[in-house]
């Protein structure tokens, strides 16, 4: 109980003085994940772990579909096709080459890992975190096209991260069948039943929403439960199946937008009530978890946390850009903040829950860990500077730079 009521107090805190640290470069990660650090250090037993295994599994396999399954629904495919398709240059040339360029960088810096760890690794660190990127993507400083640009990927890119942690995890396993068998059962069943599962209850429950509504059958309160219900369906048939839920989730929150335009409205109201607490939660139990594991820290884990949030970041997102006509501060700027936060907690702890005992599982946990920390810092400390200097660099370019192009113009073109 120690644990949950330093964390409850400490919302409580935080509350009081939510304002005003909008207003500074203090993020609510910034102050969980030091708030977690300092009760570890200084109050015995918190640090202690009051949730068994199996609960943290849980607790990171529901929290990653609703996840999934939110972000899904706050996009609709208009944002992929609009803004000179820059959210698809970044969720398909951008997401390949992080892969890529992470599993490169992790066998040359981490030797130990082999070819699939790293490719492992690299999964879980693809994923950007939306949370941590709030301040940018809400911003009016920032010009519209780039601000939708950088939040329709956070939205989607922990999603299309989900299969290929998949695929990388059943090839890591393959001491105990054929590599055959393996990508056989990863495609047929995590793949092709999870899209299946996806699309039946997404469409399903999206036209059974939309028939209520308009026939005033459902009570208007009621509607977020009906929405946010379908993700837990997602699991209950994918369990049953043998399908991924994650997939399901994914899918499920891309077709119920068919159906049930509100969709959307709806499930960013339960997100923007219960799941801003439970991230929170999250980044409180990561300070927690934190502290213990910094003596094993070393140089080349540091090079790597440095390297995925920079180089790995960064480069892939200059080549999905060429030829865009933006400019270099603004690639630099799209490319330094692609923050990595609860997508890749979460992400993290879903492998550990499949329990593959791999031999470098521990550097695997320090790496995450690690980079993870290291951007909490980074990016929430270089959010608004960085704002400020992006803007002076647009007012000097003047209103004919294509960063200010109208987002229905390039939608148009």
């Amino acid at each position: 109980m120690a644990m949950f009521a330093a964390f409850v107090l400490l919302v409580f805190l935080y509350s009081l003085v939510s304002r005003r640290l909008d207003r500074t470069v203090i993020t609510a990660p910034i102050v969980f994940t030091v708030a977690g650090m300092l009760a570890s250090l200084l109050l015995p037993g918190v640090s202690e772990p009051e949730l068994e295994q199996e609960e943290r599994l849980l607790l990171a396999e529901v929290a990653l579909v609703m996840l999934l399954f939110t972000d899904a629904t706050r996009i609709g495919l208009r944002d992929l096709r609009g803004n000179r398709n820059l959210p698809v240059r970044l969720l398909s040339t951008w997401m390949l080459l992080t892969i890529l360029l992470g599993a490169i960088a992790a066998m040359v810096v981490l030797p130990g890992l082999s070819v699939w760890e790293a490719g492992i690794l690299a999964a879980v660190l693809a994923a950007t975190d939306a949370g941590l990127g709030q301040v940018i993507v809400s911003s009016p400083r920032v010009p519209a096209r780039i601000r939708e640009a950088l939040s329709v990927e956070a939205g989607l890119n922990d999603g299309l991260s989900v299969p290929f942690l998949m695929f990388f995890i059943a090839l890591a396993l393959e001491r105990t069948e054929g590599p055959h068998l393996v990508l056989t059962r990863f495609l047929v069943e995590q793949l092709g039943y999870g899209t299946l599962v996806g699309l039946g209850i997404g469409l399903t429950g999206g036209w059974l929403l939309e028939l209520a509504r308009r026939r005033e059958w459902m009570a208007t309160p009621l509607q977020q439960l009906g929405v946010v219900a379908l993700p837990i369906l997602c699991v209950l048939a994918s369990e049953a199946t043998g399908a991924s839920m994650f997939i399901a989730a994914f899918v499920a929150g891309l077709a119920v937008q068919s159906g049930f335009k509100e969709a959307s409205r709806h499930s960013v109201e339960f997100t923007e009530q219960w799941g801003q607490l439970f991230s929170y939660f999250v980044f409180f139990l990561f300070g927690l978890r934190v502290m213990p594991a910094w003596t094993q820290v070393s140089l080349r884990l540091v090079l790597y946390a440095v390297l995925s949030l920079t180089v790995v970041r960064m480069v892939p997102v200059a080549v999905a850009l060429a030829g865009t006509n933006l400019s270099r501060p603004t690639t630099l700027f799209m490319g330094w903040f692609g923050s990595r936060g609860l997508a890749s907690i979460v992400l993290g702890l879903v492998y550990l829950g499949q329990q593959p005992k791999l031999p470098g599982e521990p550097t695997m946990k320090l790496a995450v860990m690690l980079t993870v920390l290291l951007s909490i810092f980074a990016h929430g400390l270089s959010a608004l500077p960085g704002i400020e200097l992006y803007a002076r660099w647009l007012d000097s370019a003047g209103p004919g730079a294509p960063e200010h192009r109208m987002i229905h113009e390039a939608k148009s073109s």
